[in-house]
């Protein structure tokens, strides 16, 4: 069985009197697709920036490809897509994916052109980020997260923004990715993306209140479908942090 990719142990991190993980043990295999879901304020974005090495723990330890986070070392085998676009608006789309590009140490043009291609906007390299739209400027901050190739990939609700056609063509491409031993974390609050993914992680106050396939969560909940698997779980947990609504089909907040 191969090594976990990526891993959280005992993690915890604290705002104040603010618990935002609580406690949360994970182990990631590569090569697979993890959905990481729950309601807002359950921590997913938190989780997520420890793992990237991008936060520091109160307490445990983030591990990825066998490495403690944070690790400057490990940078470059890392690629994070954030919840809102750390772009340049001022910069041509080329520009920007050239300077990230050059952070990876990725400075050959038919790396930073493959990665326009992947999200289909080689034909708009020349245009400045302030003039995209969202859907757009979404497109251009994966293409940034994927130049380098990395070998674990956190996305933090990557599609939001996106129309149904391109939100296809981003999971064919994460599948692809996978396939070739990308270990994937993606949040979302599609419902309809849960399923695209080989392992879903349920997060609630801080806590990991789940883990496993779309199918086993189901015959756990005792229900057929997933976002009523969510309503069951929010009904049994209840309070705190986790009040805001749960993901709900088709919708992406």
């Amino acid at each position: 069985m191969d090594a976990a990719a990526v891993e959280a142990r005992g993690l915890v991190k604290r705002f104040g009197t603010l618990t935002a993980v609580d406690g949360i043990d994970l182990s990631l295999a590569p090569g697979r697709i993890y959905g990481l879901l729950g309601p807002n304020g359950s921590g997913k974005t938190t989780l997520i920036r420890l793992l990237a090495g991008l936060a520091i723990p109160t307490a445990g330890e983030a591990i990825v490809l066998g490495v403690r986070m944070p690790s400057a070392s490990q940078l470059s085998r890392i690629g994070y897509m954030t919840q809102s676009d750390g772009l340049y608006p001022e910069l041509t789309i080329w520009e920007n994916l050239r300077f990230f590009g050059a952070l990876y140490g990725i400075t050959d043009r038919p790396s930073l052109e493959a990665a326009l291609e992947t999200v289909q906007l080689a034909d708009r390299a020349g245009t400045p980020v302030m003039e995209l739209s969202g859907g757009m400027r979404r497109r251009v901050s994966l293409a940034c997260a994927l130049v380098h190739r990395p070998a674990v990939l956190f996305l933090d609700e990557p599609t939001v923004g996106i129309d149904p056609t391109m939100r296809v063509q981003f999971w064919g491409h994460f599948r692809q990715l996978a396939a070739a031993g990308a270990t994937i974390l993606v949040s979302s609050h599609v419902m309809d993306e849960a399923d695209r993914c080989d392992e879903l992680v349920l997060v609630r106050n801080g806590k990991v209140v789940d883990q496993g396939t779309g199918a086993e969560i189901r015959e756990r909940a005792g229900t057929n479908d997933l976002e009523e698997a969510f309503l069951r779980y929010a009904e049994r947990l209840g309070g705190g942090n986790g009040d805001a609504p749960l993901p709900s089909r088709g919708s992406a907040r």
